[in-house]
């Protein structure tokens, strides 16, 4: 990982200030929707498990497309797939503000609108990703993932902190539109790019795009490194994350507030991802990085103990800053192994598989936690999945030095050359 002089350098040149602007504005507006659909569909029924429905319908595709993503992410102009993705994400989120706006949204328009957003998303994740060596020297592709994170933080912070007052004073309409204008903002940046020829595309198709889906699935399998790392990662995601994809529910029954306590809650979150991705960034070595995937995953079910095992909101808010602190260098870790030691022409397809792990599983996660909320409760359910995790993490540690040896030693030195 790179030191912050590394990450300075990083965010230097013209490419890159126009990638990280991009993804700051679109992910801001990402940020402002979700908590404005999120909010939308507890007002519409009233319902958990409806809202960990709604999270589903926008994260779930990500198991079928993803990997068909990634594979079409590694043999097409990547700069080219992200635009129109990109101009998808923008009109879907014109569609559910117009729709909501005219009065005629109902539960399974939003459902189906927040599938097709999902479907985009999961087509943009790798695209935009695999744009990154092409704007930034190689010795400062650490930097750049960790740079990439740390944005997702920060809008992780701004966006709620703004949907919060603007939902509270007009509704949901306007902070759902905003995520239309971000995405546009964010097409004319990639636009404006100038990828190296060499990154734009990744390899010319050399079988059919199934062989190249199952190919990619199996290098990560029979890789004595990224598939446990993978499938920890996953594990954690269904288990732990399925809290912050329906916080409505939790902040309502458990705290008592409302939409402004809920985007308070959320740049909590964003907050602690901002502060842990800085120091993750700072540390300038790519030595035990494993480790801290592997530990702040754990960290993060003890942390998700906690919040929900409170009914005091200042409680809550310290807690969900440290599971977006635990969160952020979890990701931040498991991104940088993967940019290091995947070959560069699996690296589309391991990038779509950390794509469909951040959005396939919460969405798993928030609908099993949303319907077994319904009947026992929202903190029994959380409690059993943080019991549950104790087993995925004593198997992580069976594989801790497998996984060492793997991503951080020679091997990951000659996969990246």
């Amino acid at each position: 990982m790179a030191s912050l002089g590394a990450l300075g350098r990083a965010l230097t040149t013209r490419d890159s200030r126009l990638f990280f602007s991009g993804s700051m504005v679109a992910w801001t507006g990402l940020w402002m929707q979700r908590i404005a659909v999120s909010w939308l569909a507890w007002e519409l029924t009233g319902n958990a498990f409806w809202v960990g429905m709604v999270a589903f319908c926008d994260l779930a595709p990500a198991v079928l497309i993803s990997p068909i993503a990634g594979a079409i992410a590694d043999r097409v102009d990547r700069v080219q797939l992200a635009i129109w993705t990109q101009v998808a994400i923008a009109l879907q989120a014109a569609a559910v503000a117009a729709i909501t706006a005219s009065g005629h949204m109902t539960i399974a328009i939003l459902l189906v609108l927040e599938v097709v957003g999902g479907v985009a998303a999961s087509f943009a994740q790798p695209a935009r990703q695999t744009l990154m060596p092409g704007i930034v020297a190689r010795a400062d592709l650490p930097a750049a993932v960790a740079a990439n994170s740390l944005c997702f933080a920060v809008a992780r912070f701004t966006g709620p902190a703004i949907a919060g007052p603007v939902i509270a004073a007009w509704g949901v309409v306007p902070a759902i539109a905003a995520n239309a204008v971000g995405y546009g903002f964010a097409c004319l940046s990639i636009a404006l790019l100038r990828v190296d020829a060499r990154e734009r595309r990744g390899h010319p198709a050399s079988a059919s795009l199934w062989r190249e889906v199952t190919g990619g699935i199996g290098y990560a399998w029979r890789h004595p490194g990224l598939g446990p790392l993978l499938l920890y990662a996953a594990m954690g995601a269904l288990l732990m994350r399925g809290v912050q994809e329906i916080l409505p529910p939790f902040v309502e029954r458990l705290f008592g507030r409302g939409a402004e306590s809920l985007a308070v809650l959320t740049a909590c979150f964003g907050v602690g991802a901002l502060c842990a991705g800085l120091w993750v960034a700072s540390r300038g070595r790519l030595e035990g990085t494993v480790r801290i995937a592997i530990f702040a995953a754990l960290a993060q079910a003890v942390a998700t103990v906690g919040f929900v095992a409170t009914g005091w909101f200042p409680l809550g808010m310290l807690c969900g800053a440290l599971i977006g602190a635990v969160a952020s260098m979890h990701g931040i870790s498991v991104q940088t192994l993967l940019q290091s030691a995947a070959d560069p022409a699996y690296r589309g397809r391991m990038l779509s598989l950390w794509g469909l792990i951040t959005r396939a599983f919460p969405a798993l996660g928030a609908l099993i936690l949303g319907g077994l909320g319904e009947l026992f409760g929202l903190r029994l359910p959380t409690f059993a999945a943080a019991l549950l995790f104790l087993g995925v993490f004593a198997w992580g540690m069976t594989k801790l030095k497998t996984i060492e040896a793997a991503l951080e030693g020679q091997s990951a030195s000659s996969a990246n050359r």
